[in-house]
């Protein structure tokens, strides 16, 4: 049996997150035995990129961060708090945003890993992986606590502890990942790098069009545990997904990583039926805007690509460029190819796509695409 705590949050001020960090963190069966004297610890917060505010529920409080980081001060080891924001995204701005330089101003060591030195390293059982480009920091620290935020997540359903481990590579990566294969490249990452121990900040998430633009859910809860499969499984299920919905915790539990079943879980503190609440999901975000544009799948496309091109039309939306996106055909994964349609109004994503997709002028590789890749086809580049 694995157990995951379920811990409710009496308010946001900094003394009822870190009693709630605290009370998660012993009953899910502490540090002690994980964290000792003289080690390096890095508390790896989800910090995707600058969000529109910081209550929007994108990115981890740095108030759950900083109760983390105190427990390991206290067993004599040594905190950094790390993170390399999504590809593209500047994580100094989010820092800024979200109020994590007040604990740089108070002692706490908080690293932008894009700025690091980068070393390449090999991964030795890699389904999609065999050798990735990390930052010299991660090579170095002798445990790794992950701490999301819990929201939903446009490609992958919902990003939790298991996903956050993608921001431990440079962007490079970040896209060579997503060519190969989003899912198992995350959970290859996972078994390379082995967090011991998660985190979740459950106070305000975020569901729809997450992981950044979705809808803030204050929920005002924190969750712990060793096994991250198991904490991000209690968390999909509070969500109102099966854990077996999620694909990276799926794959991580068939690689042996941590267990998904809830007869080996034993969940403390609050029931997850007394703290359960369904959160919207991407494709049932009501702000999306399909008009004009035909979307074709079939029953095997999944939601890597069905959701990633509904995120990248939101994205189109904001950016004020939807336009261009009218009078398209889009073929998402293994579907056939409608007849009528002029190869110049067609675009084809992902890598599972038939070979006759796969051959059209607008193709976008990608398990699953990459949404700045699929609106740069959709506004007239390849």
């Amino acid at each position: 049996m694995t157990r995951v705590s379920k811990v409710r949050v009496d308010g946001r001020a900094r003394d009822q997150v870190t009693a709630a960090v605290r009370r998660a963190v012993s009953m899910a069966g502490d540090l002690a035995d994980l964290v000792r004297p003289g080690m390096l610890v890095m508390v790896k917060p989800n910090l995707v990129a600058a969000p529109p505010s910081a209550e929007a529920g994108a990115c981890t409080s740095p108030l759950v961060c900083q109760a983390v980081a105190d427990l390991v001060s206290e067993l004599g080891a040594t905190p950094v708090i790390a993170e390399s924001s999504a590809r593209g995204a500047d994580t100094e701005a989010v820092l800024r945003v979200m109020g994590y330089e007040e604990l740089r101003q108070q002692g706490y060591q908080v690293v932008d890993l894009k700025k690091d030195k980068t070393v390449r390293v090999k991964i030795a059982d890699g389904n999609v992986l065999r050798e990735i480009t990390t930052f010299a920091l991660v090579t170095r620290v002798d445990a790794i606590i992950s701490v999301p935020v819990m929201k939903t997540h446009d490609q992958g359903q919902a990003t939790l502890s298991l996903k956050n481990l993608k921001g431990l590579v440079t962007d490079v990566e970040k896209r060579r990942i997503h060519l190969e294969g989003m899912f198992e490249g995350t959970v290859d990452l996972v078994g390379h790098f082995k967090p011991v121990f998660a985190v979740v900040d459950g106070i305000i998430g975020q569901e729809g069009m997450g992981p950044l633009m979705g809808l803030p859910v204050e929920l005002g809860l924190v969750l712990a545990g060793r096994d991250l499969v198991a904490v991000d499984a209690v968390a999909s299920r509070i969500m109102g997904f099966e854990a077996e919905e999620v694909p990276i915790t799926k794959a991580a539990a068939e690689r042996g990583l941590g267990t998904l079943d809830p007869s080996h879980i034993e969940v403390v503190g609050e029931p997850v039926a007394a703290v359960r609440r369904r959160f919207i999901r991407c494709e049932e975000d009501h702000r999306i805007d399909r008009e004009g544009i035909t979307i074709v799948h079939s029953e095997g496309t999944c939601t890597g690509c069905r959701n990633g091109l509904l995120s990248s039309l939101f994205d189109m939306r904001a950016e004020g460029t939807l336009g261009r996106a009218r009078g398209f055909t889009i073929v998402a994964g293994p579907a056939a190819i409608p007849e009528g349609v002029p190869p110049e109004r067609l675009v084809s994503i992902g890598s599972c796509g038939l070979l006759e997709a796969r051959r059209l002028p607008r193709f976008v590789r990608g398990c699953p695409p990459n949404n700045v890749d699929i609106v740069r086809a959709l506004s007239g580049g390849v």
